[in-house]
């Protein structure tokens, strides 16, 4: 069993403990608590994989925003929370992106973008329209609208997440192990008596000796004459013998 994880991000009061709790207990929790830093380990199967998940909920508010470059050092898949009642939520998220990004070093992280608390339609100042957008403007980023009241597709937001982790380690021992066989490969193109890459010079090794059939009607021909791709090794007229010539290959 493959440990994971992952670290739910977002604003204050969007709703992350809740989507938290809810995934991994099957709760709703109807008051808010600001938090801190919790953690949770649940385990499941994804697409037949044992997976133990290892999720870290993170505080929202500004003085313990510090601690959040910590989280994403050790984080390997990101929730990335914002409510749809809240406009600025989703402001908030985009400076969380650039910075996972910069911290990973990489333009393809793990991660997926949440629309949480969807049950509040009257409350609403973002559509779905809006997470799309983000969405396309993130390379494409899965986007979920979700209730924590509701348990909305609250557990296809968090699978995704680990799907992509697998789907991203899965990449990356193929390109290990393409490396690995250039490797191989050079090392024998590389070893004494192989033509070096690009080369079309044969490194020199001893002669073969062949027999290749002499046709000057039995006589051998002078040191150098070619017969049939082969040069004469003999630099003395030898007896003739029967039909062949000894000879070696150039």
């Amino acid at each position: 069993m493959r440990d994971y994880k992952l670290v739910v991000l977002g604003a204050g009061g969007v709703g992350k403990s809740c989507l938290t709790v809810q995934f991994v207990q099957e709760v709703y929790i109807d008051s808010y608590d600001p938090t801190i830093e919790d953690s949770y380990t649940k385990e499941i199967e994804v697409d037949g994989r044992a997976c133990n998940l290892e999720i870290l909920d993170t505080a929202g508010v500004a003085q313990f925003t510090a601690m959040r470059e910590l989280y994403i050092k050790n984080g390997q898949g990101f929730v990335l929370v914002y409510s749809v009642t809240d406009r600025q939520s989703l402001q908030e998220l985009l400076a969380i992106r650039e910075q996972i990004l910069r911290i990973k070093n990489s333009s393809s992280v793990p991660m997926v973008l949440v629309g949480n608390k969807c049950d509040l339609t009257d409350e609403r100042e973002l559509t779905p329209e809006d997470g799309i957008d983000v969405s396309r403007r993130w390379n494409k980023v899965p986007f979920y609208e979700t209730s924590a009241l509701y348990r909305m597709n609250v557990e296809d937001a968090f699978v995704d997440v680990v799907r992509q982790i697998i789907r991203k380690e899965v990449q990356q021992q193929q390109q290990q192990q393409q490396k690995l066989q250039l490797k191989r490969a050079n090392s024998v193109t590389d070893s004494p008596g192989f033509p070096s890459v690009g080369n079309a010079v044969p490194a020199k090794s001893s002669p073969q000796s062949v027999f290749a059939p002499n046709a000057n009607g039995g006589k051998l021909a002078a040191p150098g004459v070619l017969y049939a791709g082969a040069q004469v090794s003999s630099q003395k007229k030898k007896k003739r013998k029967k039909w062949y010539s000894k000879c070696t290959i150039l």
